[in-house]
């Protein structure tokens, strides 16, 4: 492909989706010292229709489309390669996949447990309460004496686990911390959330506004209103890390007596079921990432696209409140949407 494009030296290279499916080729360009565009799909999608007449996709129709959006269009984002955002994406990718690992062998240690004892073991159960529980049991038979080896063995993986967790944890802490974003200020965001939401945002610039940021995390529903029944259901679209990262930072505000739970109390007292009243906290705690990391953005004290300080007049141990006003207001975007690095300079 790069032999091809040698007669043009003065190029550049528009991908669609480049924070998605486009990621590896746009940085394998990047490496080579292209200058590379990144092409939404929307607009892309708008001018294959337009040049054909319908929306039908091949390779030759969406190449086409996405050089005449990449082109003719203005304000398209520069694809910048940031050394300290690759690190923490193959960290965190790495904490999940340890966390994975152990969840699954958290389950294979609870379903011998159930075999060997009456009722099996508790729900949240660590290597060292595993250990005197397998302690106690002394079978007798050759297949008691197995189930009992193999759970050993599960129990001296899961303390090997344990410790590679510690340990990415403070990797992830040290490094998110450098970035001097706010994000860990947050009640239920820990390292390996931050560090995936600074992944996975990138530059907040391509964001307009909170709407659009709640629409990309999946947290805002989806009009399913038919005549004068007016209704919204559950968007199952969006980045799904970034929903999980919310996910867990709800669950983790309705364990204590936070400013998420009274809300999410409130939605219950107005007739909200459980699963309703957990959506407008996840879209409310996505309207408070989207501020925390604005509010970083704004203060200009950044070390990379991801990393950012600032604005915390708002964003306290819930972090901030849930139930203010301002939230139920479209909130401004960047400052600055022009891209914080010139296309000259992206090469």
């Amino acid at each position: 492909m790069l032999e091809h494009v040698a007669a043009w030296p003065e190029r550049v290279w528009a991908i669609e989706g480049c924070e998605g499916i486009g990621r590896h080729i746009s940085h394998r360009l990047l490496g080579g010292g292209e200058v590379v565009v990144d092409v939404p799909a929307k607009p892309s999608a708008r001018a294959r229709v337009f040049a054909t007449g319908q929306g039908r996709k091949t390779d030759g129709t969406d190449a086409h489309s996405v050089a005449l959006v990449g082109t003719r269009m203005d304000g398209q984002r520069p694809i910048v390669s940031d050394a300290q955002l690759e690190v923490l994406q193959l960290l965190v990718d790495r904490r999940r996949s340890i966390g994975d690992e152990h969840t699954r062998k958290i389950s294979q240690l609870h379903r011998i447990l159930l075999e060997m004892l009456p009722g099996g073991a508790k729900k949240h159960l660590s290597a060292a309460q595993a250990k005197p529980i397998l302690a106690a049991v002394r079978p007798r038979d050759a297949v008691g004496k197995t189930r009992k080896r193999v759970a050993a063995e599960l129990v001296a993986d899961l303390e090997r686990m344990y410790s590679r967790k510690k340990a990415a944890d403070k990797e992830l802490r040290e490094l998110v911390a450098a970035t001097g974003t706010s994000l860990l200020g947050l009640h239920g965001v820990g390292p390996s959330g931050a560090a995936r939401l600074l992944v996975e945002v990138g530059d907040l610039a391509r964001f307009p506004d909170r709407n659009h940021f709640a629409s990309w995390t999946g947290t805002a529903p989806i009009d399913a209103s038919s005549g004068d029944h007016v209704r919204n259901r559950l968007s199952r679209g969006g980045n799904r890390q970034i929903n999980r990262v919310l996910h867990m930072m709800a669950t983790v505000q309705l364990r204590t007596p936070t400013e998420g739970r009274a809300y999410f109390d409130r939605k219950k007292a107005a007739g909200k079921t459980s699963m309703e009243a957990m959506r407008c906290l996840k879209r409310r705690l996505s309207d408070l990432v989207f501020r925390t990391v604005l509010g970083d953005y704004v203060a200009g004290r950044v070390t990379g696209p991801g990393g950012h300080r600032g604005n915390d007049s708002d964003s306290s141990a819930t972090g901030s409140q849930p139930h203010t006003s301002s939230s139920d207001k479209p909130l401004p975007g960047p400052v600055n949407t022009q891209p914080r690095t010139l296309m000259s300079t992206a090469s």
